[in-house]
């Protein structure tokens, strides 16, 4: 467990070496998954070679997303491509996107592609009063259409976390519904209490937000995620 705590406090220290304040997506979820954020398996792809190592790794379908420092709507620029089902066209994608992406060091983040109907947004953000507030939401397609959003002051316990998503409007999607399972709760509140605890022992950190948080079976799984540094 110790040797994981250190590891993002290397990616965070990396980041600031080079004089940046956001993680890109892999960084951010090295963070996650740390202190044991469940989150989609993926490999980074700096080259052809890597790609198939990745894709070997993974297996299909794949996603594939351009992944840079400089890089943050990565779906405007056209570098997110879903339900990669063959090596040639993984091949062909990654050829493009990483011709597409004007970095330095560009890269191609490929991911197992999470099935799941339910989306939801998590996170945290430093309230200049009150101080580390964490998030829990719907998210995808919800998002636009119902604001439901509840919070909590970090710290709390599981108890509490359990309470804060039961505040939800939108609560009964979490139950057992139309074919789908129940999601598993304990998991989903630890999950709220561990980006409490991120925020608590890296004040560097000044905000955490994971979205989509997709429902895959019953298990809350961070597909994508963003660390900004204060």
């Amino acid at each position: 467990a110790s040797f994981q705590r250190n590891q993002p406090m290397n990616a965070i220290d990396r980041v600031r070496s080079e004089g940046r304040k956001i993680l890109t997506e892999y960084e951010s979820k090295i963070v996650l998954r740390s202190y044991g954020i469940p989150a989609v398996n993926e490999q980074l792809a700096r080259n052809v070679k890597e790609l198939r190592d990745a894709i070997r790794a993974i297996g299909f379908p794949l996603v594939l997303k351009g992944c840079a420092p400089e890089i943050s709507h990565k779906s405007d620029l056209g570098l997110v491509a879903v339900d990669i089902r063959s090596e040639r066209e993984a091949k062909a994608i990654f050829d493009q996107m990483m011709k597409n992406m004007h970095t330095k060091m560009p890269a191609v983040l490929v991911q197992e592609m999470v099935k799941g109907k339910r989306e939801f947004v998590a996170g945290f953000t430093r309230d200049a009063q009150f101080g580390p507030t964490v998030m829990f939401g719907l998210g995808g397609i919800f998002t636009e259409v119902i604001s439901d959003v509840v919070f909590r002051l970090a710290p709390f316990d599981r108890c509490e976390a359990l309470q804060m998503v039961g505040e939800m409007k939108g609560r009964k999607m979490l139950e057992a519904v139309r074919g789908m399972e129940a999601v598993d709760l304990e998991l989903l509140a630890d999950i709220l209490v561990i980006l409490g605890e991120i925020a608590l022992d890296h004040p560097d950190i000044k905000e955490i937000d994971v979205n989509p948080l997709i429902i895959s079976g019953r298990m809350p799984i961070a597909v994508d995620a963003l660390v900004v540094l204060s």
